[in-house]
């Protein structure tokens, strides 16, 4: 049954009719941008000395800027992204590669280590649930799951039909 406080997402209202014929709220509009590819430079800067700990940053970056590769095509097109969006987007792709890294970090470690005071939980597994639980809200915002789709509303085009499935 549906939520009666809660409204339908307008793209939603479209696609399964509006009886009532009550106004539709579009939402806030914010003007289209181009974003820039962040430094992954500047946000897994290189670790002198440390071979182990440069194959981890330069891994970070790549996994990240593969992420940002991904997302921003398929995000301009579907939710139309704005200047105040790239944050969200970076931390989104810091938070995906901060997951690849403690997941290795568990695969080459194992998820109990033994410690001063007998065998305890390797430190990654809190770390990688907290970001676990901040991605999936970052994919609520950004409409990157299924069910986070169907409450976006998609950019307004040129295009001069009425029918938002064309």
């Amino acid at each position: 049954m549906a939520d009666p406080i809660r409204k339908r997402p307008p793209l939603q209202v479209v696609r399964e009719g509006n009886p009532g014929h009550r106004p539709v709220d579009e939402g806030v509009k914010l003007p289209p941008a181009e974003l820039a590819e962040p430094d992954w430079l500047e946000t897994f800067p290189p670790v002198r000395g440390d071979n182990e700990q440069q194959a981890l940053s330069r891994r970070c970056r790549e996994i990240a800027r593969r992420e940002w590769r991904r997302v921003v095509p398929v995000l301009k097109i579907c939710a139309g992204l704005a200047e105040v969006d790239a944050t969200l987007l970076q931390d989104y792709c810091i938070c995906v590669a901060r997951i690849d890294q403690c997941e290795r970090e568990l695969s080459k470690s194992g998820l109990v280590l033994l410690g001063e005071r007998g065998w305890q939980k390797n430190g990654a597994t809190t770390i990688v649930g907290q970001y676990r639980q901040q991605l999936a809200r970052y994919i609520g915002e950004l409409g990157l799951s299924p069910s986070a789709r169907g409450r976006l509303t998609p950019p307004k085009g040129d295009d001069d039909g009425d029918d938002p499935f064309d």
